[in-house]
């Protein structure tokens, strides 16, 4: 599943779109950048409340397909420009981190 795909199956927000074509290949969800660096894998969508530009250096390293903001968190200014540059896919989502997770992993199967 793409990006793009997943952004309309679960009817996300797409705060950006570098990449709508990136290959989806599992979750990941946490809030702790340190933990999240050493344990989500490339392909990833990874689900965090998380919102400072600090998220999108980790999404680099960690190689992941998208970034989901859950629970109606929105972007600050800082990591919406950090994505835009570093070209990391930005995706919003009013539904709880579990909601989200639990939706995703049935469209993966």
């Amino acid at each position: 599943m793409t990006v793009q795909e997943l952004t309309h199956a679960l009817s996300l927000n797409p705060f950006h779109l570098s990449a709508p074509a990136a290959e989806v290949t599992g979750g990941y969800a946490g809030d702790l950048l340190s933990w999240v660096m050493g344990r989500a894998r490339e392909g990833n969508a990874w689900l965090t409340i998380m919102s400072n530009q600090n998220v999108a250096a980790v999404a680099l390293m960690a190689g992941t397909a998208c970034v989901i903001l859950t629970e109606g968190v929105e972007p600050d200014p800082a990591l919406l420009q950090r994505a835009r540059e570093k070209g990391v896919n930005l995706l919003g989502a009013t539904e709880s981190t579990f909601a989200v997770a639990a939706a995703l992993s049935r469209l993966l199967k």
